[in-house]
């Protein structure tokens, strides 16, 4: 068998989890050079372009969502209602999606357009278009991407952002966290410590490397797949120690208030967005999402319900109501972000102006469990054209989701030709 990796190596699983060699079973030699090159980035370009992206679990209500008309004389629907003060500054779309079945299991290609189980012989696995993005321009700021959710609810935990390796980017869990992460500048000695601990860690990841490169050398078919993905996930960890050690020594912004305390999904929502657009504006970061998940309690509006449950409402008009209020609030608070943004000067134009933000879930029905016909918007980042678009939903004139992904990326300076499931560019 191979040399087993040396037990300091478990520092890193702060960083990744687990960078233990897979088992080779073709492989029966002793392991040796062959170092991997940290790849270059191309960057966000000119304009310092942001993208956001806020998905829930659930869905929203069709009727109450889709306009009728196309173009820019689209009806106000009750669930766009909220966004009437953001109008000339979003695209309603109608008729995107992936194509997929799978209802609740299927939730987690909203941004990425392919199930996580049929991803293992593609490049670029089940990669969301958040984490594509930041993997090209994330260098450029503290944070290359922040991902805020839950832990809780029907899924086991925030499905939205997936690296290339396959692994779910685990959430940022409330403001506190959050303001922290954004705002809380270590001590001195700190932030020494830490850039010891990134010099040590780099020099375990060259060991590391030095390893694996030597058995792709020595191995067949079937195991240089596994250490093709095994190099995927090495090259996530670089560039993160990468990112770490470029700003491990440099303060963080001024807290623009006193550090807030966790409450609810539900009230913390406002806070959230606001914690977001700080981010943006202090340019932390450049890439975020957040997913309104199992910890958005109807409870805490007033209804005593499950979420879930009322999802599945059979057409009984008091669940449709409930989910109206609870869908409604989602929007309102979306709102008050683009307005937010809208606020907020960035340069000559306004931070929205610079920030493409998507609005939608990976849900098209939550009561009878589809995943096509997904309700979108998107605003601002050059989107916010003020109508609304249906595009065909089957047949050979079918536009899928990722087209749209794969524009949002160009114009962050990103270049692709593909992404997940696409035909092309769409906008």
């Amino acid at each position: 068998m191979y040399k087993s990796v040396h037990p300091r190596r478990v520092v890193l699983q702060s960083l990744a989890g687990s960078l233990a060699l897979p088992g080779l079973s073709s492989l029966r030699a002793e392991t040796g050079s062959d170092a991997l090159p940290v790849r270059a980035s191309r960057g966000a370009g000119a304009g310092a372009r942001r993208f956001v992206a806020v998905g829930n679990l659930l869905g929203f209500q069709q009727k109450q969502f889709f306009p009728e008309t196309p173009g820019k004389t689209f009806e106000e629907t009750t669930l766009l209602k909220p966004l009437a003060e953001n109008r000339d500054q979003i695209t309603v779309y109608r008729g995107l999606d992936h194509g997929l079945r799978g209802g609740h299991f299927a939730v987690h290609t909203f941004l990425s357009g392919v199930l996580h189980h049929e991803s293992k012989q593609r490049p670029d696995g089940n990669v969301t278009i958040d984490q594509f993005i930041a993997d090209e321009i994330g260098p450029q700021t503290r944070f290359p991407s922040l991902t805020v959710g839950s832990e809780g609810g029907i899924h086991g935990g925030c499905q939205l952002s997936w690296t290339k390796s396959g692994v779910r980017v685990p959430p940022i869990t409330g403001p506190a966290e959050l303001f922290e992460k954004l705002f809380v500048t270590e001590s001195k000695e700190r932030r020494s410590e830490m850039v010891r601990e990134n010099s040590l860690q780099a020099s375990i990841l060259d060991s590391i490397v030095d390893e694996a490169g030597a058995l792709s050398k020595q191995v067949n078919r079937e195991d240089k797949a596994k250490l093709d993905e095994y190099f995927s996930s090495i090259r996530d960890v670089e560039k993160r120690l990468q990112s770490r050690r470029q700003w491990a020594d440099q303060p963080k912004p001024e807290p623009p208030f006193e550090k807030p305390a966790n409450r609810n999904t539900v009230e913390d929502l406002p806070l959230l967005y606001e914690l977001i657009a700080l981010a943006l504006q202090t340019d932390s970061t450049r890439v975020a999402t957040l997913e309104i998940g199992g910890s958005f309690l109807p409870q805490n509006l007033g209804i005593d319900k499950s979420y879930h449950s009322l999802s599945h409402h059979g057409n009984d008009d008091e669940a449709i109501a409930h989910l109206i209020t609870l869908e409604t609030y989602q929007l309102e608070q979306f709102g008050k972000f683009l307005s937010r943004l809208a606020a907020i000067e960035d340069g000559d134009q306004t931070l929205l102006d610079s920030t493409a933000v998507l609005f939608g879930s990976g849900m098209g029905n939550g009561n009878s469990h589809t995943n096509n016909d997904l309700p979108i918007v998107l605003a601002g980042g050059g989107y916010g054209r003020g109508e609304f678009k249906k595009v065909a939903s089957d047949g050979p004139g079918k536009v899928p989701l990722c087209n749209l992904f794969v524009d949002i990326g160009q114009r962050m300076g990103v270049q692709m030709e593909s992404f997940g499931t696409s035909t092309g560019s769409f906008c």
